[in-house]
């Protein structure tokens, strides 16, 4: 995870991608918040999308904006989403991995029965 001041982790962690709430898994939780920083009241948070194509990314970023301003000290914030870096599962909390279920990667399993009679429990 990346490293998010405690009080914006706080602050984001009831944000969810719609994609994702019914689950309680946060935007922090997802890997989206790539970096908050905060100079002279002023916060910048750099956010990736699962893909550029989200058609919630407007939402997401307006509710990120609104509770990071709503945060002690903060005046005014701005969030930006980076293109130059792809989101990926590896990005994921543990907790949010494990309750999204992804799949290992298929070299990673040989006996592909077992493993899915195994799931299926």
């Amino acid at each position: 995870m990346p490293d998010i001041p405690p009080w914006a982790y706080r602050a984001l962690d009831s944000v969810y991608d719609p994609c994702c709430r019914e689950k309680g898994i946060s935007v922090v939780e997802m890997g989206l918040v790539r970096s908050v920083e905060l100079d002279d009241g002023r916060a910048r948070v750099e956010l990736l999308l699962t893909t550029g194509w989200c058609p919630f990314a407007a939402r997401v970023l307006t509710e990120v904006r609104e509770r990071i301003e709503e945060q002690p000290g903060v005046t005014e914030a701005e969030v930006e989403v980076v293109w130059d870096e792809a989101w990926t599962v590896d990005r994921l909390s543990p907790r949010a991995a494990r309750l999204l279920r992804f799949l290992p990667d298929p070299r990673a399993v040989p006996d592909r029965s077992a493993y899915i009679r195994e799931e299926l429990r």
